[in-house]
């Protein structure tokens, strides 16, 4: 089996060995802590921090400088202070700045963009694992940010829970002050130190900042560099929390292609949420809807492979990390968007959390109707995912997905098939000080025929510090293997890519950084002889404004497999077993997101399949009349030059946004996209109340139309209405 050609043997003992050699130290930042006491005097949320119970508090100050340069004390000062009492955890943070101009923030809707807002963040580990907790924090003109944690840094934004927040700003300072219900988290009772961090990013100075010192190539969201929260007495001990979240819409759309006549329709359906432990939470939806949903970005294909579209159905993203995040971006077992494809989803159900300090669980079922017309059945799909703390950050996950056909009818055997599953063991290297990260794992795929059992694996090990970062990587998809329910764009092959990279740092002037990054990426098919390649040099340089250029040189090998279009276009098809081969030069700046005005320029100029010439220029321009109005537009223009039958094809992609945020409560978004290679055009607006917390009004009206002939395809308005009841 020329799997065994695959060199996983010594990634795994290299990983294994930098498990063993830098997971075990102590946690970098213990020594930094903040002691929390209990107040009986009272707090009102008003962002102005004048409460009796303030007084007696200690203070987390002296904050650590993190970009543009991790070499010393921040230079803009911030103080933050922590109470609680038996309902809740309050937090009040005052930051001052030394240089006089206005705020910036891009605008006053939830979960705004980190890099684009003077902002504060509050990161908590309850379970002072190092790899999950929770984060909280605002923008200097109000706007709220909440979400989980995971995979030791990552803050997954789509998690909302009820709490209330407000801001203060005059010429020398802006005040924020929170209070979090403790029934609006989750954590372990009796435990009386948490792992817990600040970060602040002022974009008047260009200077990111965190109580803690944490190295410049990691984000401020890194658990790994926490400081410890210290409590006079354990947090009040959880009780008993459930949420039920109703909703009611009423539609009216119409499909020119199925009716003439418009079609109006109810539907009621909601979720429900029970705290199963402090820390393990049971959430089912029955009959949901997902109406209010961004739509997709479109995108110019000129890929040969199926394009990835992210999940953004919010059942499906809380917790997301533990179904979703095994494998690779092109190697997942689990893909949530498999479900509910076109076919109603009837009800689901999922227990996720922590089970204690060392392991992770999440249980998830869904069970979708059938389709009459095509024959399709009703299915159920199951998720189990369990994982193991190993050494200090690392971890060892178990995945098993099942795809089950119910009420199977036999005559279908050749199109559905009655199941498939997927079954596989992954290990995950984080070592304490963050430098170092990997991953191996194995799947293997089980069906009712032989062709879609098989097995990939796949692994691989990256060093990041403040100069250099490398990464090798290695993986095996065996040409039966199947994921049903994943996304696994491309089967028979073996991959070897790496990349290596290393910053210089001027000790003055505007750059900040600046150094070259070599990639390679290798793909034979399962005998080891090579089909394809692509190697691109690159030069990347960071101002210390915080904009950025980049430049590249490439070269690309294929080898087609199958047949394919190069313009996507239904004009002709290159035979499978032609070679190309070509080389190209590209660049991407980057603004300074203080402008009001940003811009991002990319280029891409060089050859293409059959000795053709491609050239790519894509712009992202925005504006926003701060904080209330936000624009932006995306452009793409694609030139393809071909000998005969394509000859040249030239085509657009035009995208643009206007997102008005009246209040931080009061939201409205449009998005225009036209998709010339497709001749798709698409219109989707959607105005958002947030008359209570976690509770909302949608009005929201889809459009999509062919350009030729120049009729409706298809449009809906929708009015929905959800209500978060909770005890």
């Amino acid at each position: 089996m020329m799997y065994k050609k695959v060199p996983l043997p010594f990634l795994l003992i290299v990983v294994l060995i930098a498990a063993h050699s830098s997971t075990y130290s102590q946690k970098k930042n213990a020594s930094f802590q903040l002691n929390i006491r209990k107040t009986h005097l009272p707090i009102v949320i008003d962002g102005k921090g004048d409460d009796l119970a303030w007084q007696d508090t200690d203070v987390a100050k002296d904050f650590y400088m993190v970009l543009p340069m991790d070499t010393g004390m921040a230079n803009e000062t911030s103080e933050i202070r922590m109470t609680y009492d038996d309902d809740n955890l309050y937090l009040l943070a005052t930051f001052y700045h030394s240089k006089k101009a206005d705020y910036f923030v891009e605008s006053l809707r939830r979960d705004f963009s980190f890099g684009k807002n003077d902002n504060f963040l509050l990161f908590m580990d309850p379970f002072n694992n190092q790899t999950t907790g929770f984060s909280f924090g605002a923008n200097a003109y109000g706007a709220q940010w909440d979400g989980t944690m995971y995979d030791g840094g990552k803050v997954d934004l789509n998690w909302d829970s009820k709490w209330i927040s407000e801001t203060t700003r005059d010429e020398e300072k802006w005040v924020f002050e929170m209070a979090v219900p403790f029934k609006s988290i989750r954590y372990e009772a009796g435990v009386s130190e948490w792992g817990i961090n600040f970060s602040r990013l002022d974009l008047k100075s260009s200077e990111k900042s965190s109580w803690t010192p944490i190295p410049r190539q990691f984000p401020t969201a890194s658990l790994a560099y926490t400081g410890t929260l210290v409590w006079d007495t354990p947090p009040p001990k959880p009780k008993l929390n459930f949420s039920v979240i109703p909703y009611v819409l009423g539609e009216i759309s119409r499909n020119t292609a199925n009716a003439e006549d418009a079609d109006y329709k109810a539907k009621v359906g909601g979720d429900f949420k029970f705290s199963l432990t402090p820390s393990l939470n049971l959430d089912a939806t029955v009959n949901p809807d997902f109406s209010q949903v961004e739509v997709d970005r479109q995108v110019t294909n000129l890929d040969r492979f199926e394009l990835f579209f992210p999940e953004r159905r919010q059942f499906f993203l809380e917790n997301a990390d533990l179904f979703a995040n095994f494998g690779y971006e092109t190697i997942r077992p689990f893909f949530s968007r498999r479900i509910g494809l076109g076919v109603p989803i009837q009800a689901g159900l999922r227990i996720s959390g922590n089970l204690n300090k060392k392991w992770r669980i999440g249980l998830m079922d869904m069970q979708t109707a059938s389709v009459d017309e095509t024959g399709l059945p009703s299915q159920n799909f199951g998720v189990v995912s369990l994982q193991r703390k190993m050494f200090s950050r690392s971890s060892l996950g178990l995945l098993l997905v099942n795809k089950q056909s119910t009420r199977y009818i036999e005559e279908n055997d050749s199109i559905y098939a009655r199941y498939n599953r997927n079954l596989g063991v992954e290990y995950n290297l984080a070592s304490s000080d963050n430098l170092w990260n990997g991953k191996a794992f194995l799947l293997k795929s089980f069906a009712p025929d032989k062709e879609n059992s098989g097995i990939t694996q796949a692994a691989h090990l990256e060093y990041k510090s403040r100069k250099w970062n490398w990464r090798l990587q290695e993986e095996w998809v065996s040409e039966d293997y199947s994921a049903e329910v994943g996304y696994v764009p491309r089967n028979g092959y073996v991959n070897i890519s790496s990349f290596a990279g290393h910053l210089f740092f001027p000790k003055s002037g505007k750059i900040v950084s600046h150094g070259p990054k070599l990639n390679t990426s290798y793909f034979f098919n399962e005998k080891f002889v090579r089909t394809d390649n692509t190697s691109f040099l690159q030069y990347l340089i960071e101002f210390r404004n915080r904009s950025s250029l980049e430049f590249f040189v490439s070269d690309d090998y294929v080898e087609l497999l199958n047949p394919f279009d190069p313009t996507r276009l239904g004009i002709a098809s290159l035979a499978a077993g032609t070679k190309h081969q070509w080389n190209a030069f590209g660049w991407e700046y980057a603004s300074k997101p203080q402008s009001l005005f940003t811009y991002i320029f990319q280029g891409r100029v060089g050859g293409y399949y059959a000795d053709g010439r491609l050239t790519s220029l894509s712009s992202e321009l925005g504006y926003r009349f701060q904080p209330y109005v936000s624009l932006s537009a995306n452009l793409n223009y694609n030139y393809i030059d071909l000998p005969a039958p394509w000859n040249t094809n030239e085509f657009w992609l035009i995208g643009s946004e206007v997102d008005i945020t009246f209040t931080n409560k009061l939201f409205f978004a449009n998005l225009f996209q036209y998709n010339e290679q497709t001749r798709n055009f698409n219109l989707n607006s959607r105005l958002q109340w947030r008359y209570a917390p976690a509770s909302d009004l949608f009005l929201v009206y889809t459009n999509n139309q062919m350009i030729d002939p120049f009729m409706p395809k298809d449009w809906s308005l929708t009015l929905k209405f959800t209500y978060w009841f909770n005890k």
